[in-house]
């Protein structure tokens, strides 16, 4: 039997709708006449006139890593004063006026209650759509993957409501739960289930009020003291009128780009992956793999049978090594050539896909009110409950890119639930999504062209930019996601990237801001004198070949484009930092102990003691270039400009682990690169509004560049 109770008084306007096949025929006799015609309705997860388009999901492999993103054992929840009186937040905190009591209370406000039992002693994974909570536990599917984003469908959809539906079997009860955007929640429906024997089915239609801030719905599972609970083929569905597709009764399909280069295991696993996830290749029309390496794909063991399986939907293309964007760019190019996908999905080689994300970003997006880029969060790699970001802004009075909303990179699900994080109950708005996964409606790229010829790095920064000049939005939809490589493994300044950063930052800068700040020119030493005091000499050489090569024109740009890789390597040989080598035993030993200053200072000092820092680096005699043996020895995570105050050459730790490079002081050159970046950014600031109306007139990602890139002997691959 399924009964629905109201613990709660329930929102104004709130439908509220619970069905259950097996209750509606053993209880027929009992209803008035008017009530038994309920009888012939269809069941609420087959109704056509709804289409599910958030389906519960857990994870079959990696349990112990990932379990946190899907489902959680339920804790009383806690909320902070500042969840209920935002004014909490604009005072600081006066340690002086605390007494031991105050103490206490601000100390356990702040403290998450987390179960110290395994997740197998509250509820067991059945399979990819099944989930038993056991006897007397209790289990929250607020979580990243399970959550339903109802804001960002409030926003950007005309969908007016939202009906859950699932199988269950058991004793015990669902409570269908509701927040708002300040992260306040509430019960809106309560379903109690009691069918130990057989299989019934639930639902509960909530409208969408309340959410135009911020907000989620989500569902907790308690099972009765006696009997464990089964939750299966759960979802969240919405009314199919409300489809905006130029034809709502045809199914939409996408077609994949992938680019690879010489990570054939990485991308053969992404493949297995889609090849494996019957709801993804439903809606699949091919994937394009562009492989621009030479350890090739097709060359792992097991392709051939990957190919096999995956048949027309796969299509294996080799090109030239044109970077991220002449991959990606050659997927979109081919999708529009082929002109049977609504979508090109952007998806990395090496990322971890969460299979169902995908269907769930096509899906939001038939929905949109406009053609709009669908984009996903990005989860660690090496600590897979941590979310990099969920959506981030572009500051154009610095060209530089900021996380949305204010909120923090890098927030972890398993320390900090969805349900007990208020701040991300909000709708976050962005400017941009990186192409770890990214979704675009071929409409958009027919009006707006593809991903600009600049190799690598912010390429998929300028794409959003250039489609929001042209009324297109970029939402980067909570619940869809892939895991990726975290960049604290990566420093471009100390690899032959810091010249497609440098550079490719002040191209988008001219693209979309045609007026000079004086910021930028801030920015630019800025970056000059953080390599500089780091002894990345490489660095600085490359930055202002990029700054170089902007003012040659965007004609220069998009011709040199398949040589540049080649031609910047070159410029980067022969300076110190550059010398890696893959043990510190390679090297004499250092000198002294490196030991971190950990002393915490307040902003304003920190300040001072980089400046300081600069005038003595740019003053100083110093020279380790003769040094034969290292001052000291730096780790990767203290590699900061703090770390070579008063240091001659130092053993330097690469971001990943795997090198070491015996950086050297260099005051004359330090002084040299220092001037000459000054009056290359003098003169970019000077030609500034010329520059820019030429970049932005060329149209440097338009098919026609592309295509020229593509059929030219440039991109014949190396074999």
């Amino acid at each position: 039997m399924v009964s629905l109770r109201f613990p709660v008084p329930c929102k104004r306007g709130t439908i509220l709708c619970l069905m259950s096949t097996r209750a509606s025929q053993t209880s027929a006799k009992r209803k008035p006449k008017a009530q038994q015609s309920k009888r012939s309705t269809p069941s609420p997860s087959t109704d056509p006139s709804w289409e599910m388009v958030n389906r519960v999901v857990f994870p079959v492999q990696d349990q112990d890593l990932i379990m946190p993103l899907y489902a959680i054992e339920w804790t009383r929840p806690r909320l902070t004063d500042a969840v209920q009186d935002p004014r909490v937040d604009m005072q600081r905190i006066d340690f002086n006026a605390l007494n031991k009591s105050s103490f206490h209370h601000l100390i356990n406000e702040g403290l998450n209650t987390h179960s110290n039992t395994s997740s197998a002693d509250i509820f067991t994974v059945n399979s990819r759509r099944s989930l038993t909570v056991r006897e007397g536990k209790h289990v929250s599917l607020c979580t990243f993957f399970n959550a339903f984003p109802a804001s960002y469908w409030k926003r950007w959809t005309k969908v007016s409501a939202v009906r859950f539906t699932a199988t269950v079997q058991g004793v015990g009860e669902l409570i269908v739960v509701r927040s708002t955007g300040r992260g306040l929640f509430s019960p809106a429906a309560t379903i109690a289930v009691n069918s130990p024997d057989e299989p019934t089915q639930v639902s509960a239609e909530l409208d969408m009020h309340g959410l135009i801030d911020g907000g989620y719905f989500w569902f907790d599972a308690k099972a009765d003291q006696h009997h464990d609970l089964i939750i299966s083929d759960a979802g969240w569905s919405v009314p199919r009128a409300d489809k905006t597709t130029q034809n709502p009764d045809e199914q939409t399909t996408l077609s994949i780009a992938i680019t690879t280069f010489n990570r054939p295991s990485y991308c053969h696993r992404q493949l297995k992956t889609i090849a494996a996830e019957q709801s993804v290749r439903e809606r699949l029309d091919t994937i394009y793999v562009t492989d621009q390496g030479t350890d090739l794909v097709k060359n792992q063991p097991g392709f051939d049978e990957t190919a096999a399986e995956l048949g027309k939907q796969l299509t294996y293309i080799r090109q030239a090594n044109f970077g991220g964007s002449g991959g990606f760019s050659r997927g979109m190019y081919e999708t529009l050539k082929a002109g049977t996908s609504t979508y090109t999905l952007l998806l990395d080689d090496d990322a971890i896909s969460e299979p169902e994300a995908i269907v769930r970003a096509v899906q939001f997006a038939d929905y949109c009110s406009n053609p709009t880029i669908v984009g996903g969060g990005m989860l660690h790699l090496d600590n897979r409950t941590v979310l990099y970001t969920e959506g981030e802004r572009f500051d154009r009075k610095s060209v530089w890119t900021k996380p949305s909303g204010g909120l923090p990179y890098n927030h972890d699900f398993a320390a900090f639930p969805l349900r007990d994080s208020p701040k991300l109950h909000q709708r976050i708005d962005s400017d941009f999504n990186g192409w770890w996964m990214c979704l675009i409606p071929t409409v958009i790229m027919k009006e707006i062209g593809l991903s600009l010829p600049v190799f690598i790095k912010f390429d998929d920064t300028e794409y959003a930019l250039r489609a929001l000049e042209h009324g297109y939005h970029t939402v980067c939809l909570p619940g869809v996601a892939v895991w990726h490589q975290a960049w604290h493994d990566k420093d471009p300044a100390r690899t032959w990237e810091e010249y497609f950063f440098q550079r490719n930052r002040w191209i988008c800068g001219l693209l979309h801001c045609p007026k000079p700040s004086p910021r930028f020119a801030y920015e630019m030493l800025y970056g000059d004198v953080n390599v500089g005091l780091k002894f990345v000499y490489s660095a600085l050489k490359l930055r202002h070949m990029g700054l170089r090569d902007i003012m040659r024109g965007p004609e220069y740009i998009a011709a040199s484009m398949p040589g540049k890789m080649a031609e910047v390597r070159a410029a980067r040989a022969g300076f110190a930092d550059t010398e890696d080598k893959p043990s510190l035993s390679d090297f004499p030993e250092p000198k002294a102990e490196f030991v971190a200053d950990a002393t915490p200072q307040d902003p304003r000092t920190i300040k001072k003691e980089g400046l300081r820092a600069i005038v003595q680096a740019l003053t100083s005699r110093g020279n380790g270039t003769r040094d034969v043996r290292p001052d000291i020895a730096i780790p990767a995570k203290d590699a900061i400009w703090r770390s070579f105050k008063g240091v001659n050459s130092a053993l330097v730790t690469s971001p990943n682990g795997s090198s070491v490079a015996w950086c050297r002081r260099d005051s004359a050159l330090f002084r040299k690169e220092i001037k000459l970046g000054l009056r290359m950014s003098k003169t970019l600031m000077k030609r500034w509004e010329q520059l820019s109306a030429q970049y932005r007139a060329y149209n440097l990602g338009g098919i026609d560049v592309w295509q020229k890139i593509f059929e030219s002997d440039a991109a014949k691959p190396q074999d």
